[in-house]
């Protein structure tokens, strides 16, 4: 039977308004993914208010949507704002090296350094001696590093605009919560039936254990590092909190950076006890949380292996940019949990059709 040129104009018609949509909303699928991950999980809070506000689901979205901003928001500007002044002191820091060079004797620390301590001493002489080789590596050294900050920096910015953009969808989501609700209910029972049904309900587990991993995690060590940073005496104690929480969502070198560089500050300020104190701190103490929190929260309700969750993490970022960070690991949690739903249910039907064939 062939189709007349009625239908296929008709077709061509709905894959051109599909193609026209998809382009739409190409440029937003991050940020409302990601805004559908945010409502999953705060669906309890938002329910809650929901009957505080006596029905208005309209004031109920924007409660949740403020919390959102003065929780997600407000922590990323003020970690913008201290980045942006870092770069600054770290300028400010090596323009004298560059203008008057280094001092003519090193550290007697320094040669004491086993093996290769000498070989620094000696080449420190060189340095001093050559004011040539001094700002080759000085241009060596602060070129990749301002290219790491200035990218640093720009992932922040990104990061403020894409959580900005996130809660402005969050708000409209959870202002028609319930009909964004009936119509998936209806089309998973439509496409698959009491599957269909099971996977929704999987899929508001996998999401909701996977953040709880990944964002929990990252806040205890926040909580450690900032008792840590207390007792030592670090300076910026609610900055450097605030960046070891977001540091921490990076797998294995992520909170590793921030309590490394209060020991070097530590140590730079003569107080050697206490460097080596956040050192043993950060080995024992932050870096532990990770190893041991995150399998336990995560496994809850996905078992995600760490390699999947160091491919989420880099591979969002890359992909969708700071909001990738959470979106990532949850996205490969939640296929690898529907792929492994799909194959326990639609293993022995298989099996049972392979069965009643004829031979």
């Amino acid at each position: 039977m062939t189709l007349g040129y009625k239908q296929l104009i008709q077709i061509a018609l709905v894959v051109l308004l599909l193609i026209g949509c998809v382009a739409v909303l190409l440029p937003f699928t991050g940020t409302l993914l990601f805004a559908v991950v945010i409502c999953i999980i705060s669906l309890p809070i938002r329910n809650r208010l929901l009957t505080v506000c006596r029905g208005r689901s309209n004031l109920a979205a924007l409660l949740v949507s403020m919390l959102l901003l003065l929780l997600l928001v407000a922590p990323m500007a003020l970690l913008s704002g201290s980045l942006a002044d870092g770069v600054e002191l770290a300028i400010r820091y090596f323009k004298p090296l560059m203008e008057n060079g280094l001092p003519a004797e090193p550290p007697r620390w320094l040669s004491r350094i086993p093996i290769a301590g000498p070989g620094i001493a000696d080449y420190w002489q060189e340095l001093v001696e050559s004011r040539e080789e001094m700002n080759n590596l000085l241009r060596q050294v602060l070129d990749p590093t301002r290219r790491l900050a200035l990218a640093a920096g720009a992932l922040f910015a990104q990061g403020l605009l894409q959580l900005v953009l996130v809660i402005f969808f969050v708000f409209f989501i959870f202002r028609d919560a319930h009909i964004y609700a009936d119509a998936l209910h209806t089309g998973s029972r439509m496409l698959a039936g009491d599957l269909g049904e099971r996977m929704l309900a999987l899929v508001e587990g996998t999401v909701t254990g996977v953040m709880a991993g990944i964002v929990g995690t990252a806040a205890a060590q926040a909580v450690v590092a900032m008792i840590g940073f207390i007792i030592a005496g670090v300076p910026g104690i609610l900055i450097l909190t605030v960046a070891t929480f977001f540091f921490s969502l990076v797998p294995v070198v992520g909170a590793t950076l921030i309590w490394v560089g209060a020991a070097i500050w530590l140590y730079n300020e003569g107080q050697t006890g206490w460097a080596v104190f956040m050192i043993l701190w950060g080995m024992f103490g932050i870096s532990s949380v990770d190893n041991f929190l995150k399998p336990i929260l995560i496994s809850r309700s996905a078992s995600l292996p760490l390699l999947l969750i160091i491919v989420g993490v880099f591979g969002g970022v890359l992909v969708f940019g700071f909001i990738g960070l959470f979106l990532g690991p949850t996205l490969l949690a939640l296929g690898q949990a529907l792929v492994r739903e799909w194959l326990a249910h639609a293993g022995p039907d298989a099996l049972a059709a392979r069965d009643e064939s004829p031979r």
